[in-house]
């Protein structure tokens, strides 16, 4: 099988978005960029996480032709693929719908800098750009700029983007930053919390940047 230790990655983590809350059923998806072969791997479409076999997961090209896979890829194919064709420092890429960052992306809020957890955003906040159709190019680009330099976005009316060097690290990010978004709504409801300044968070930022990445694991 083409690529069978990524998209046994991809199988897995997809499980973890499960496990650990940030989506349902077949919803959100996630991909990692195999660079010596230029193509990605992700998770298909509309199959629930829990029944995705490494043979489902499907591998596509940079102009998104589909070279292997047993399933239709995600709707949302180039919005992956906008982040590795435009930027070699991204590896992994994860769209979640969990709960209060979803929350938070249909109030049209930003995650501000209440926790030092921000720091997995590689920024001061995550912005939230407005609302664009599903699986469009026009999301796609919307959010490939709207992220700027930082490393998370939430999408308006939708829900949250991380991306990362490989997968068990992005979506580490995605799970801290479900935690900050939580944080974020709570505070606003009793009145807001106090944002952390920028010299503050430094330590964070310079921690994070040595924090160890997981291995990549295998289902």
């Amino acid at each position: 099988m083409l690529l069978l230790d990524a998209r046994e990655q991809v199988a897995h983590y997809g499980r973890e978005l499960l496990r650990r809350g940030l989506t349902t059923g077949s919803f959100g998806n996630l991909s990692v960029f195999v660079p010596e072969a230029k193509v990605m791997v992700i998770s298909p479409s509309g199959l629930d996480y829990d029944r995705v076999s490494p043979q489902d997961v499907s591998v596509v090209t940079m102009d998104g032709v589909v070279l292997d896979g047993a399933r239709k890829p995600s709707s949302e194919a180039d919005l992956h693929r906008v982040f590795y064709q435009n930027d070699p420092t991204v590896g992994a890429v994860v769209h979640t719908h969990s709960t209060y960052a979803t929350l938070m992306a249909c109030l049209g809020k930003s995650l501000e800098p209440i926790h030092y957890l921000i720091a997995y955003a590689g920024a001061m906040e995550v912005p939230c750009i407005p609302y664009y159709p599903f699986g469009t190019m026009e999301l796609a680009q919307a959010a490939y700029e709207g992220m700027g330099k930082g490393r998370a976005l939430l999408l308006g009316g939708h829900g949250l983007v991380c991306v990362g060097p490989n997968l068990g690290y992005t979506v580490d990010a995605a799970q801290q930053l479900e935690f900050v978004a939580r944080l974020c709504y709570q505070a606003m409801v009793v009145g807001g919390g106090v944002n952390l300044t920028e010299e503050q968070l430094s330590s964070a930022f310079d921690a994070l940047k040595r924090h160890h990445q997981p291995e990549e694991r295998k289902s």
